[in-house]
């Protein structure tokens, strides 16, 4: 996938494509069904295939102050996007110059001129431009004008639910993440720096791997079945997120205790995949009652994780391979 950012999207750029715009946070099952039809409409038709998103993400230029966390990081974001096959992603920097443009004008000298657009393919009820503006009856009112042909494509969802950035938020939020894998089409996923701890769990007999992350979204406080990407590796792991009330902790830690794994990895990135929810965080009387709380938190996630649905392990970036440490 060709990624091209601000000052290259210039005129005439590509000629020919077919078109989708969005932000794609989180980049669920009701995107990627977007960029599938994409795919497809692109070989029947014989354009190029092109993703158009923003960054950063609208509402922290609009309305800073009620932005939701984002499920991916943008680097994330666009490994997830190009993992669909996609042939162009175009990045249009968002800014509160971009902002004011006209619905008219974007399609016109953004879709039209720049990516040489022939066809367009939107989600239900997707608005765009100042004000949003744009809509279905915009693009076709232009499409008239300008030569190219659009469509909108229904809701995507299953029971009776809607898949959406913002149900796969709530449902990571409540710390339900067999609900959000359902949404996202793989298990939610951090990635970060193992950074230096206070080393209570190598004290405890069960050495966690501290992570220092940019991602925004992180279930809540609570002990995880993990899944966990070591350069090629994939090793299974408990996470811990919260304060450590035991020991009277103060700052919010994310922790993993990688299972049969002992290699020094002080300053590695990692990607951990949060499987399933084990337990509250909990402030027990003693260091002997916490061993003994994570010794069953290890057994309950070697028995979820024997029935992992690795499919669900996205291998984003390219930091993990189908081989697993048992």
């Amino acid at each position: 996938m060709h990624v091209v950012t601000g000052p290259d999207i210039g005129p005439g750029i590509i000629h020919d494509s077919v078109v989708t715009i969005g932000n794609f946070d989180g980049v669920h099952r009701g995107h990627l069904e977007i960029f599938r039809h994409l795919i497809s409409c692109g070989v029947q038709r014989g354009l190029q295939t092109v993703v158009v998103t923003f960054e950063p993400h609208p509402l922290k230029v609009l309305s800073a102050e009620s932005t939701p966390p984002m499920i991916t990081t943008f680097d994330q974001k666009i490994a997830l996007i190009a993992s669909s096959g996609v042939e162009y992603l175009f990045v249009v920097p968002f800014t509160a110059e971009f902002a004011r443009m006209t619905a008219d004008d974007f399609v016109r000298n953004m879709l039209c001129d720049r990516l040489g657009m022939r066809h367009i393919i939107i989600g239900h009820d997707y608005a765009f431009g100042k004000g949003r503006e744009g809509n279905f009856k915009t693009l076709e009112r232009i499409g008239v004008d300008r030569g190219f042909t659009l469509e909108d494509m229904e809701p995507v969802g299953e029971e009776g639910l809607v898949f959406s950035s913002s149900l796969a938020r709530r449902l990571i939020a409540a710390g339900d993440m067999e609900g959000a894998s359902g949404v996202l089409g793989r298990y939610h996923m951090i990635s970060g720096t193992v950074v230096h701890g206070r080393d209570i769990g190598r004290s405890l007999g069960f050495p966690t791997a501290n992570i220092a992350t940019p991602n925004e979204l992180l279930p809540p406080d609570g002990v995880y079945a993990v899944m966990v990407s070591v350069g090629n590796r994939l090793v299974k792991g408990a996470c811990s997120i919260g304060l450590n009330p035991t020991f009277d902790g103060g700052t919010r830690s994310i922790e993993v205790f990688m299972l049969d794994f002992a290699d020094q990895i002080y300053g590695r990135e990692i990607a951990v995949w949060f499987v399933q929810r084990l337990r509250d965080m909990k402030k027990y009387s003693d260091a002997d009652a916490l061993v003994s709380a994570i010794a069953r938190d290890v057994l309950h996630t070697r028995e979820i994780l024997a029935v992992l649905d690795l499919d669900k392990v996205n291998p984003v970036a390219g930091m993990v391979q189908n081989e697993i440490e048992n």
